[in-house]
């Protein structure tokens, strides 16, 4: 689950209960908005028998890109729901794990990637990777739409700090803050009217684009940030050498 930050896995974040929140930080329901967004679920502590894991994105009929950090250890098999509000037992696809093995969690370039090969198409068209190096010239002020089924900004309560989950498709907008070899760093500052991703998010599309420019290019995968969600949201390069390797080895890219 996001927010963990590169190389390090904190389990304990792993285990946040599902309550009603407005997931996805200063951002709304993404409703039928993006159906090539996807919840990886796997069985555990939720009431229904469920909970939330990661968010994924669909890049072709059958294969379902998510990060690295997401596996659950011992477990091949996994389930994938497209329901932009999921309630148990809803429509879930079983599919087949596979990380990047060469996933390190190094900050230069953590291989933090992975797909889902699912046994069979949910029928929907797929978002778009990006081509090689297209990211390394984006203007100041590129926007990205992040999307996700993750939390919003950190809830502090009697026992602490809780981030409260809700199986509901979010959207939000974010600016670029910067561009390393292998991360976007994007602004998800509300006081400069942006928003963007939290627990739950990791793996999820950070499409390239905004309103009518946004296209289905899915610029880079969200990965990590501040603890509390409300400064910057951490996404690896989908463009770099390394994740196009990977990727390479189970769709065709640009």
């Amino acid at each position: 689950m996001r927010k963990l930050f590169a190389g390090i896995v904190v389990i304990a974040a792993c285990l946040i209960p599902a309550a009603s929140a407005s997931a996805i930080t200063n951002g709304t329901n993404d409703g039928n908005g993006h159906p090539e967004v996807g919840m990886m679920l796997s069985q555990q502590v939720h009431s229904d028998g469920t909970w939330t894991r990661c968010t994924g994105t669909l890049i072709s009929s059958n294969v379902f890109l998510t990060a690295a950090h997401c596996e659950i250890p011992g477990v091949t098999q996994v389930k994938v729901t497209f329901d932009s509000a999921y309630v148990a037992p809803g429509t879930t696809y079983t599919g087949t794990w596979h990380a990047d093995p060469a996933y390190s969690g190094a900050q230069s370039d953590p291989h933090d990637i992975a797909v889902i090969v699912l046994d069979s198409s949910p029928g929907i068209a797929p978002a778009q990777l990006p081509a090689a190096g297209s990211n390394s010239n984006l203007p100041k002020k590129q926007q990205f739409t992040s999307v996700g089924y993750g939390t919003a900004a950190a809830v502090n309560g009697p026992g602490g700090h809780t981030f409260p989950i809700d199986d509901v498709r979010h959207v939000a907008v974010g600016t670029l803050n910067s561009i390393t070899k292998s991360w976007l760093r994007i602004s998800q500052n509300s006081s400069h009217g942006d928003g963007g991703t939290c627990y739950g998010d990791s793996g999820g599309p950070n499409f390239l684009g905004a309103g009518s420019s946004e296209t289905r290019i899915v610029a880079a995968t969200t990965i990590t940030g501040d603890t509390s969600c409300g400064s910057t949201n951490v996404d690896y390069r989908l463009d770099t050498p390394s994740a196009r390797s990977f990727l390479s080895g189970y769709v065709a890219v640009p």
